[in-house]
C-alpha cells in the first residue's frame, strides 16, 4: 500500500507541474484517432481512425494536406515506407493497403487476415512488411508485389503489435496472450518467447542498436529485455493507465508512452521513473515523438490529436 501510494504521489505532483502547458489540437477526424506516424522527412503526419480514414498533415504548421479514403471499417494502424514514397495502413476491414504517400492514390491492396489487422511494419530495408491481427497470425508480405511470404506463425490470441528490429534481422510481435515472441527474418521461424507481462501486451519497439527490446501493455509498466538472451533487463513502473502507445525519439535517448487515462510518460532507460508526465483529457491510444524531438503527438477518443510540448530542460 505505501509503495501504491509513493507512486501515485510522484505522478500526481509530474501531472500538476505539466498542468500548466497547452497541447495544440488537429481537428478533422470523426472517430477515435488510433494511429499517427511521421514521414521520414519529417514533414508529413499521417494519422488513421475509427472513422474509416486517413489524413495527412504538414508538419510542424498543422494543416490538413489530404484525407486518403478506401477502407471500409476502422484504420488500426498507418506507417510510411523507409523511403517515404509508401503509405501502409491496416484496417478491421482485413485488408492491408499501400497508397502513394504523394498523392493518396492507392497502389494495391494485400488480402489474407481473417479478423482485425492490428498491426503492421515495414523493414529497415522497405523490401519486407509485416503485420499480425485478431486472427492471432503473423505475417511476412512482399510490399513490391503485395504476395505473401510467409505466415510466420500464431500467438495464443489477437496479435496487437509488430516491430522490425532496426538491423533487419529479428521480428517482434506482442499479443493478448501475454507473450513476445522474436522471429528470425532470414529464417522465417520463431527465435524465442518471453515471458514477464501480467496481461495482453500491446505495443513492443527496439532500442537503436537492435540489442533490446521494450515493451507495454495491461499490466501498466515498461518492461526491457535483453535480445540475445530473452530475459527481462528492467521493469520501469507502474504507470496509471493500461499503456497503448510506445515510440522512441530519433535521437534514441528517450522512450515515449501513452495510456488509456490520457497520461504521457518520457523516460529514460537509465532512470526509474518518467523524466516528464502529462496528463491529457482523453484517452490516448497512440503516440510518436516530433521530428526535432521537443514534442509529442498522441490520438485520442475525443477524435483529435494532440500536440504537447515537452519541457527541453527534463531531456
Amino acid at each position: 500500500m505505501l509503495k501504491l501510494l509513493i507512486v501515485c504521489a510522484v505522478w500526481f505532483c509530474l501531472d500538476a507541474a505539466a498542468q500548466a502547458q497547452t497541447a495544440k489540437e488537429l481537428k478533422g477526424h470523426t472517430g477515435l484517432v488510433y494511429s499517427v506516424a511521421f514521414s521520414p522527412d519529417g514533414k508529413l503526419l499521417a494519422t488513421a481512425g475509427f472513422d474509416n480514414l486517413i489524413k495527412l498533415w504538414s508538419y510542424p504548421e498543422g494543416k490538413e494536406v489530404r484525407t486518403i479514403t478506401g477502407h471500409t471499417a476502422p484504420v488500426y494502424c498507418v506507417i510510411f515506407s523507409p523511403d517515404g514514397q509508401t503509405l501502409a495502413s491496416a484496417s478491421q476491414d482485413q485488408s492491408i493497403r499501400l497508397w502513394k504517400a504523394s498523392d493518396g492514390k492507392l497502389i494495391r491492396e494485400l488480402k489474407g487476415h481473417t479478423g482485425i489487422v492490428d498491426s503492421i511494419a515495414f523493414s529497415p530495408n522497405g523490401k519486407l512488411l509485416a503485420s499480425a491481427g485478431a486472427d492471432r497470425t503473423v505475417r511476412l508480405w512482399d510490399p513490391a508485389d503485395g504476395k505473401p511470404l510467409k505466415n510466420l506463425g500464431t500467438h495464443g490470441g489477437s496479435v496487437y503489435a509488430v516491430a522490425f528490429s532496426p538491423d533487419g534481422k529479428l521480428l517482434a510481435s506482442a499479443s493478448v496472450d501475454a507473450l513476445i515472441k522474436l522471429w528470425d527474418v532470414a529464417a522465417l521461424k520463431e527465435a524465442k518467447t518471453l515471458k514477464g507481462h501480467d496481461g495482453p501486451v500491446t505495443g513492443v519497439v527496439f532500442t537503436p542498436d537492435s540489442g533490446s527490446l521494450l515493451s507495454i501493455g495491461f499490466d501498466r509498466n515498461l518492461h526491457i529485455w535483453n535480445v540475445a538472451s530473452g530475459a527481462e533487463i528492467k521493469k520501469l513502473g507502474p504507470t496509471p493507465d493500461d499503456l497503448y502507445g510506445i515510440a522512441y525519439s530519433r535521437d534514441g535517448k528517450w522512450i515515449a508512452t501513452s495510456g488509456y487515462g490520457g497520461h504521457i510518460a518520457i523516460w529514460s532507460l537509465t532512470g526509474g521513473k518518467p523524466a516528464q508526465a502529462h496528463k491529457l483529457k482523453f484517452g490516448a491510444y497512440c503516440i510518436t515523438f516530433s521530428p526535432d524531438g521537443n514534442a509529442v503527438i498522441t490520438g485520442h477518443d475525443d477524435h483529435n490529436c494532440y500536440i504537447t510540448a515537452l519541457e527541453n530542460s527534463k531531456r
